[in-house]
């Protein structure tokens, strides 16, 4: 029992001390993936303090504590690459970034591969760095890389950050750099890949001095400094008030700097407000002409409706007259034929004048009214009234002829 037991013992001993390492290597993880995220937007926010008052190029060490920062991120926990004989050689990022940046339009993955003096596969990565930030394209790389989260997978270890939530923050992070200008030599011994990058963090490790501090940063080391030694006088004040005077006369010189830009900027604010209010008068101008020719033309139009309206009643009464003459011509027709049949001549005489009266009807076309000659149609409605009238007034003659006596 006492050996069972103590086996028991000894696997739960057993069992804590891995649960216990296994919290360890997640605790670590951890840290070292916020530390490069933090150290990331640190490194991102000199670059943009930075391009305000130079260019960003391979001489910069802002930029080149950037690139390292980003390829240690990219690198982070990334898989080996298992060889035939079961061997993990070691990779690098571009094996990652050549695969899943394929999807971005027009893309600079062939240009980087056909790159003579760029043979590693480390320079390609660092070469890749330097090309999508030219580009302005850097942040759309990375997201497009992180959504193929199949191929991210592939290639990463879990725990990486590409594969945690760190890597939305990243991606909105580097958006900021689309603001910079950059300038780099794709020939430098910047992408020499021999030699793997190096994180500086001195820049983000400097301690401000509260207000509120007795002593200065200075005093405090002199007095750890000098601690041991009995030589330590008070006259070894001044150094502290010259680097004073230094970092104000730094300070003084960054405002400055920072005014002059501030300057420049306002000036090319002013002229361009100046030039798009120009073109704003220029616009609104354009648009009353506009608006003119639109109220012109639509008064046109209506006149030109009211015309045609009007020509259209004129027609209108002139199909009416026409049928009414056609109805007493046929009044006419069927009074010949009661008639007596002795007056046949007379009646073909009658026919002729009805054929001559609906040739003259014909006369009379349609297209006066639209030509606007529409006067001659009453002159034609009273002749031929007259015709008509005369045509009808004739049998009541010949009925009281003189051979005829009326009783």
């Amino acid at each position: 029992m006492a050996s069972l037991s103590l086996g028991g013992l000894s696997v739960n001993r057993g069992g804590g001390s891995s649960s216990c390492k296994k919290s360890l290597n997640a605790r670590n993880a951890a840290v070292e993936r916020r530390n490069l995220i933090t150290v990331c937007r640190f490194s991102v926010k000199t670059l943009i303090d930075r391009s305000c008052f130079e260019t960003i190029d391979d001489s910069s060490p802002e930029f080149n504590n950037f690139a390292a920062i980003l390829e240690q991120i990219l690198s982070h926990r990334l898989k080996g690459q298992v060889t035939w004989f079961g061997y993990e050689s070691p990779r690098s990022f571009w094996d990652y970034i050549r695969v899943a940046c394929r999807k971005v339009s027009q893309n600079c993955i062939c240009s980087i591969e056909n790159m003579e003096n760029v043979s590693s596969s480390r320079a390609k990565g660092r070469a890749w760095i330097r090309v999508a930030l030219m580009e302005k394209h850097l942040s759309e790389y990375i997201s497009t890389a992180l959504r193929d989260f199949k191929t991210t997978r592939r290639f990463y270890e879990d725990g990486a950050i590409v594969l945690g939530e760190e890597a939305n923050m990243l991606a909105g992070m580097l958006l900021g750099l689309n603001a910079i200008d950059f300038s780099f030599c794709l020939k430098g011994e910047g992408l020499d890949g021999n030699f793997p990058a190096v994180i500086d963090y001195t820049p983000y490790l400097k301690f401000t001095q509260s207000s509120d501090s007795i002593s200065s940063d200075e005093e405090e080391l002199r007095t750890l400094g000098s601690s041991g030694s009995e030589s330590s006088t008070p006259e070894n004040i001044g150094p502290p008030f010259i680097m004073d005077e230094n970092s104000w006369f730094n300070k003084c010189k960054r405002v400055k700097q920072k005014y002059q830009l501030t300057l420049e900027q306002k000036g090319y604010l002013e002229e361009l407000l100046r030039l798009r209010e120009n073109q704003l008068a220029e616009s609104v101008s354009q648009n009353k002409l506009l608006l003119q020719r639109i109220e012109d033309s639509d008064l046109t139009h209506k006149l030109e409706k009211e015309q045609l309206e009007y020509i259209i009643v004129e027609l209108q009464d002139q199909l009416k007259s026409f049928q009414s003459l056609d109805q007493l011509s046929a009044e006419v027709s069927l009074s010949q034929t009661s008639l007596d049949p002795a007056h046949s001549q007379d009646g073909d005489g009658k026919q002729d004048m009805l054929n001559l009266l609906n040739e003259g009807k014909e006369d009379t076309p349609s297209l006066l009214g639209l030509c606007g000659s529409l006067t001659s149609v009453a002159s034609y409605k009273s002749l031929t009234s007259l015709k008509s009238s005369d045509y009808l007034a004739s049998p009541t003659t010949e009925m009281t002829s003189p051979g005829v006596t009326p009783s």
